[in-house]
């Protein structure tokens, strides 16, 4: 059978370094994103297998299990996420739910449909969380409470599945991406959100994507459970 890692939003600022630095280290993946000419385009540039799917849709995880029912599941990454950002009095349920769906319900299908394939393969998982689970910010309602989740779900799947199944979430500041963008549209903002970090830059997708790479592999096989802190120092030093 083909051995395969599984990247999530594999077309985001994140999920795409991770798809390439896996390539470099020759490693296959099976690329995931709704974003159907880019994930096209990438899964060629690296020889990737690939589906194109919306993990709020019903049911998408069939199309995942039937386009890898051939597959040894070596590891998922799940670099999938919103910016949902309003003040909580311009919150609606909706608002909530959409974002619990996208950020943890889908994932936790995900995990169910390949935990066999993974605990047969001594498999690692990687999740991401928002420095915002844990550091108090205005207007962060919607998203620190469903990445909160995403953090109670790591170390109580960590417990659960561990010792087959390994499970680790990365915490990341705020970062350079296609769905941040509407944050960087002059260069005031830009200097304060870099002054709000004690290293003075915004993320950039290549500084999660190296951690979420070493998880995914043999090298971090003492390592479970864990919500490490991808933000510039801002969720210690700030």
């Amino acid at each position: 059978m083909n051995k395969k890692y599984i990247i999530f939003g594999a077309t985001g600022a994140t999920g795409s370094v991770l798809a390439q630095q896996m390539f470099e280290d020759k490693k296959d993946c099976h690329l995931v994103s709704r974003n159907k000419k880019e994930l096209e385009d990438l899964a060629l540039a690296y020889g990737y297998s690939y589906s194109i799917c919306n993990v709020l849709d019903l049911n998408f995880v069939e199309k995942l299990i039937k386009d890898l029912s051939l597959t040894d599941i070596l590891g998922l990454a799940y670099c999938v996420g919103s910016i949902d950002i309003k003040p909580f009095r311009s919150t609606q349920a909706k608002d909530f739910i959409s974002s619990y769906v996208l950020n943890v319900v889908s994932v936790t299908e995900v995990i169910k449909a390949f935990q066999s394939n993974l605990k047969k393969n001594n498999g690692s998982i990687v999740l991401f969380s928002t420095v915002a689970a844990k550091k108090g910010f205005s207007n962060h309602s919607i998203i620190s409470s469903a990445k909160a989740a995403i953090e109670g779900l790591t170390v109580s799947l960590a417990a659960e599945l561990s010792p087959e199944i390994r499970i680790n979430c990365i915490a990341p500041s705020l970062t350079k991406s296609k769905i941040s963008n509407f944050l960087f549209n002059n260069k005031k903002n830009i200097d304060i959100i870099e002054k709000m970090h004690p290293l003075k830059r915004l993320g950039e997708g290549k500084d999660a994507a190296s951690l979420a790479k070493f998880l995914l592999s043999k090298e971090s096989s003492w390592i479970t459970g864990q919500i490490i802190g991808i933000d510039g120092g801002r969720s210690a030093v700030a």
